[in-house]
């Protein structure tokens, strides 16, 4: 379980029922929202837009495109000093290096 700074109060994953099931069956889900436990949440303390299935991040179904909400480029030394978490998901790093 990994902390990504959010900064939206607008825009939320929504798919119909038929989209959803592909998007599951083909384990295209890169992220969710989760509650402290780990488990996926629709409450709005943890998931603030109110994402279907608690989504944050999608791939595409090569898994070469990712779509996330969290702003996972904001990462740095002394940023959010008072929130504990990791930030830095190493996604732009693990990127480079395959396609090195």
């Amino acid at each position: 379980m990994l902390t990504v700074p959010i900064s939206h109060g607008e825009g939320r994953f929504i798919a119909n029922g038929t989209e959803m099931d592909k998007l599951l069956a083909n384990g295209q889900i890169f992220s969710q929202y989760c509650a402290e436990d780990g488990t996926p949440s629709m409450d709005i303390l943890a998931n603030p837009n109110g994402s279907m299935l608690a989504v944050e991040g999608i791939m595409s179904p090569d898994g070469r495109v990712l779509g996330k909400m969290g702003h996972s480029e904001r990462t740095g030394k002394g940023l959010y000093l008072n929130v504990e978490g990791q930030y830095d998901l190493g996604l732009f790093e693990s990127a480079r290096d395959y396609f090195r």
